[in-house]
């Protein structure tokens, strides 16, 4: 209950109010999400655009998620005593820029360079956006507040992507970027209307949101983030490759199959919202669980085209049920610094992003094959499993 007395800076706001508000932080979320996952359908035509291998291009989208892990907590921490409002607004137009810039990259390394600036919004938006989300809900509905946020990025999936891969396929990858900042003066304008005005939070500080990092129970809750998703983005980082090259789809199927994978981040976001609301930690060590096992089907499966599809949509579905679980937990754990516990999570999963990016090219490039991160994500989620457990066990003895 600390948490919510020291991130509500009003009352539960009309149920009007929260959905047009929740809406405008969903917009930013499609957004970010089709800029993010678009990338890994379009790696094979980034590759090839900038001349160089598709494990080497697997590194502009570890330069994005590098951009995340820099830029959540020093955008939140400089930015403590700004209005919530006028922060997420903020964000989302260094947003804009950094995909608008990201079109008139020429080389290699200027990409790099650019998807880094682009990323350092995405954790601190998210952050501001799950705090803005749970300030305006009775405490029994945070989970699902924070899931319809985290929505926009499971649709992006379902439409966002899809389209994307189709233009940046059809006239070339660089329209991915334009297309996403599009979307981000239109989740701008958005925000300006639909959420209500917000004063600063009465006594943020920076020493006050930097008071997050001296709890335990938060490292441990990113360290679940990091070490459990590593592998699941491995698997997604390189699945343009992996269906083509071992399920046999043609590059023209794509389209679907990333579409099929966000029908699956939908329908997991939704249900990951429900089940926090039921029990946080149950709901992390039971999708941990199932993460695991599902990259071991993936792996030994996804030969054969039905099961591939299948399981597609399996994974995103897990990835998506831990989120919100996650999100809840550091908003649990860190009372009196909200924003910045909760913007570290992406942080944590962008950090596992890299990480799966690195890891999935390391062992294809040692020749173990597409389906070979799939294994080692598995192991990584059963590690991700043991911190969930640890941390739960220290919360039975009092630890902080």
């Amino acid at each position: 209950m600390a948490l919510l007395k020291s991130s509500r800076e009003t009352k539960p706001a009309s149920p009007n109010v929260v959905a047009w508000a929740i809406f405008s932080l969903a917009i930013g979320g499609f957004g970010i999400g089709t800029t993010e996952f678009a990338m890994m359908g379009l790696l094979p035509n980034v590759a090839e655009g900038v001349g160089v291998s598709v494990p080497t291009a697997g590194h502009v989208i570890s330069a994005y998620a590098l951009g995340v892990v820099v830029g959540a907590p020093l955008l939140v921490a400089i930015s403590a005593k700004m209005p919530r409002k006028t922060l997420a607004l903020s964000l989302m137009a260094l947003f804009t820029v950094g995909n608008l810039l990201s079109v008139f990259a020429q080389d290699y390394s200027t990409l790099l360079v650019t998807r880094f600036i682009a990323g350092l919004p995405h954790g601190a938006f998210f952050g501001v956006a799950a705090v803005l989300a749970a300030s305006m809900v009775a405490p029994t509905k945070r989970g699902r507040a924070i899931s319809m946020v985290m929505m926009g990025l499971s649709i992006a999936n379902v439409l966002g992507v899809p389209l994307a891969t189709f233009v940046g396929q059809a006239f070339g990858w660089r329209w991915l970027f334009v297309l996403v900042g599009v979307i981000g003066v239109i989740t701008m304008v958005c925000m300006a209307i639909f959420i209500p005005a917000q004063k600063a939070q009465v006594g943020a500080s920076l020493r006050n949101e930097l008071s997050a990092l001296r709890r335990g129970q938060v490292w441990l809750t990113l360290l679940v983030g990091v070490v459990g998703f590593g592998g699941f983005f491995a698997v997604y980082t390189y699945v343009a490759n992996t269906m083509t090259d071992v399920a046999g789809f043609s590059a023209s199927f794509l389209p679907i199959i990333v579409g099929l994978y966000g029908v699956g981040m939908v329908v997991g976001n939704y249900v990951g919202g429900r089940i926090a609301d039921w029990s946080v930690m149950g709901s992390i060590y039971l999708v941990m669980g199932f993460i695991a096992a599902m990259l071991v089907l993936y792996a030994a499966t996804v030969h054969i085209q039905w099961m591939a599809l299948l399981m597609i949509f399996v994974i995103g579905a897990s990835g998506a049920m831990l989120i919100p679980s996650l999100q809840t937990r550091l908003l649990d754990v860190s009372p009196g610094a909200p924003t910045l516990a909760s913007s570290l999570n992406h942080s944590a999963l962008n950090m596992a992003n890299a990480l799966g990016a690195f890891v999935g090219g390391l062992v294809i490039t040692w020749g173990w094959g597409f389906t070979a991160p799939a294994m080692v994500g598995a192991v990584l989620a059963v590690l991700g499993l043991g911190v969930a457990l640890l941390s739960g066990l220290l919360d039975k003895s009092g630890s902080k």
